[in-house]
């Protein structure tokens, strides 16, 4: 086993950092790591903004809901879908890219080549020994920050990433056996899905036991039904479409 993969199979989401900047070079580097990704047909679909600017890292915490660690941290970096570009490269050029950034392929597509350079940007760090830790609470009041961060129409910010030097060292915590995710040739029935699924229920109930100190012992499947039991954020649909995007 390489050290990529050791790396790789020992993430943690670490939500206490060492009061330490990270240096501009290492910052530069995980941008052009984030930049190597994979990118459908060159399109490139998302731009990153470094927070720097202590009151902006203090407010994007805030509308996180109140997360610390979005304010204490060496770095925090937004990932953005960015069609902005895209149009402004349609005028430079005298063309027209409108039916593809309002189409829900073209949605599609800004999403994954996030999900990508953002995964990259996470990797290289924690091969750094720096710690991360992903933020989609900034989705609780996207509107506003859009206008914090300035996107323009066709700009989304989708999630954060805390970055720095980790403070703390929690334990991993468990993932879906494999079989479950995993399937060959064809996707398995439910007979073979389920006691797969009872079995990692009993084995995170245990995990949430230890780490609580008995004060929590609900398994995945318990964890998940109770907060997927509503949507979450359900303004999305009109924001996403108010900037531009998603349309057909």
């Amino acid at each position: 086993m390489n050290e990529t993969i050791k790396n790789i199979l020992s993430h943690r989401s670490i939500r206490r950092f060492k009061d330490e900047p990270i240096p501009q070079e290492t910052i530069e580097t995980l941008v052009q790591c984030a930049q190597a990704a994979s990118t459908s047909s060159y399109q490139q679909v998302y731009s990153i903004i470094g927070v720097e600017e202590q009151s902006l890292k203090d407010k994007l915490a805030e509308l996180a809901g109140d997360q610390s660690y979005v304010a204490q941290n060496g770095y925090f970096f937004v990932f953005c879908l960015d069609y902005h570009r895209h149009q402004l490269m349609a005028e430079m050029t005298g063309g027209n890219v409108d039916a593809t950034v309002q189409s829900k392929e073209g949605f599609m597509v800004g999403m994954i080549d996030v999900a990508l350079a953002s995964q990259n940007l996470a990797v290289a760090a924690e091969s750094l020994g720096l710690g991360i830790v992903y933020i989609g609470g900034i989705r609780n009041n996207l509107r506003e920050v859009s206008e914090l961060l300035r996107c323009p129409d066709h700009v989304v910010p989708l999630f954060g990433m805390a970055v720095g030097f980790p403070d703390a060292s929690p334990g991993l915590k468990p993932r879906l056996p494999q079989e479950a995710v995993f399937h060959k040739n064809q996707y398995k029935d439910d007979e073979k899905a389920l006691p797969v699924l009872k079995e990692f229920e009993m084995k995170t109930a245990e995990y949430y036991k230890e780490r609580t100190g008995g004060a929590r012992d609900e398994g995945w499947a318990t964890q998940m039904a109770r907060t997927m039991a509503q949507p979450k954020r359900t303004y999305m649909k009109e924001f996403i479409e108010s900037k531009g995007l998603d349309k057909q």
